[in-house]
């Protein structure tokens, strides 16, 4: 009995010993793991850059804090690829930052607070230094940061400076710094070189500031729901309907690619639903002008169009919708062309009901 006694107590202290902090350290998240899921698919393995910016560069990482970097992956940038992770929680993210941090060990060196600035003074300042890279507006530069839209040797896209997500995360000392500091292995360059004063950068941080005056505004008159699809019901047999679209199509100077049964590689050949059919269409120049501004539009192309009768014999038409396009990416740049592009369809759609 006294034996046992032993054995059992020993087995405890075992457990005590060994076992439960194994479960402690393995319940800690793993940044690794968490930048791999949701970070390496833009930033790239090693944060070297892609859709994203690096964020393996020396000059980034010893000029924002650890606080940036949490609130840049906890509200993302609106509008500008980057989502935010919500569903992260505050250990995740800390995880994720603390792996960013050893990608390039440097040492935060934040410059101190300037004098406060004119926001007129900067925001002529920011035209003539800063408008060609960061958009007149300041809401970013153009495409996605992979090499289909931008040049080769360019290691980043500008990030959009007017941004709610940016200027929640970014503090004037960031910003401060970064215009006299510069970021070496992009675009960037220190504000000397640029010809600016410390008083033009101090200006330049003032107006960037204030573009949060505006935000405000933009969230009141948030994004009102968009139905993913294009739905409608045809007043034509199928048959008709089908070559009634493509007449449609035709008629918006857009080409014809292909089209084939909804069913087609989806069952044996020869057993298809005739009455299932998908239209593509479109033109070089809007396929190009859409990849441009965000190649995850691949997804999207060449537009389609697809035609069904139903048991009853109703034909239903769809679509995707466009307008959904911008949302859908965090890709506020689509809004115009998808706009277009919806018009378009409904214009052809508005073929077959009218």
């Amino acid at each position: 009995m006294q034996d046992n006694r032993i054995r059992l107590h020993f087995s405890i202290a075992i457990f005590l010993l060994f076992i439960i902090p194994l479960c402690s350290v393995s319940a800690a998240p793993d940044g690794a793991r968490l930048f791999a899921m949701n970070c390496a698919a833009c930033h790239g393995d090693r944060g070297n850059g892609g859709i994203g910016i690096p964020l393996s560069l020396p000059d980034f990482l010893g000029s924002v804090t650890d606080e940036f970097l949490f609130q840049t992956i906890r509200h993302g940038r609106p509008g500008r690829i980057m989502p935010s992770f919500r569903h992260l929680s505050n250990e995740q993210i800390d995880a994720i930052v603390s792996y960013i941090r050893n990608l390039t060990p440097v040492k935060v060196n934040l410059l101190p607070e300037g004098a406060t600035g004119d926001p007129e003074k900067g925001r002529d300042v920011f035209a003539r230094k800063c408008a060609r890279c960061h958009g007149p507006l300041g809401k970013g530069g153009a495409g996605t940061g992979v090499n289909f839209t931008r040049l080769h040797n360019l290691p980043i896209v500008a990030p959009g400076l007017n941004n709610p997500g940016f200027l929640a995360a970014a503090s004037d000392r960031i910003i401060r710094t970064t215009l006299l500091r510069g970021r070496s292995k992009t675009p960037m360059l220190p504000a000397a070189k640029m010809g600016l004063t410390i008083q033009d950068v101090d200006d330049v941080v003032s107006y960037i500031r204030s573009f949060e005056k505006g935000f405000q505004q933009s969230k009141n008159s948030a994004t009102r729901s968009i139905e993913p699809t294009l739905l409608t019901s045809s007043k034509l047999p199928f048959d008709a309907t089908v070559e009634k679209i493509k007449r449609a199509i035709s008629a918006q100077r857009l080409r014809i690619i292909r089209s084939h049964s909804l069913d087609d590689g989806l069952v044996p050949q020869g057993s298809e639903n005739k009455k299932r059919q998908v239209i593509f269409f479109g033109n070089l120049h809007q396929i190009n002008t859409l990849l441009a501004i965000d190649p995850r539009m691949g997804l999207f192309l060449p537009n389609r169009i697809t035609i069904m009768e139903q048991s009853d014999g109703k034909v239903l038409v769809a679509a995707v919708n466009p307008l959904r396009f911008g949302q859908l990416f965090n890709n506020a740049n689509l809004e115009y062309t998808a706009r277009e592009l919806h018009n378009t369809y409904s214009t052809i759609l508005g073929e077959i009901t009218e």
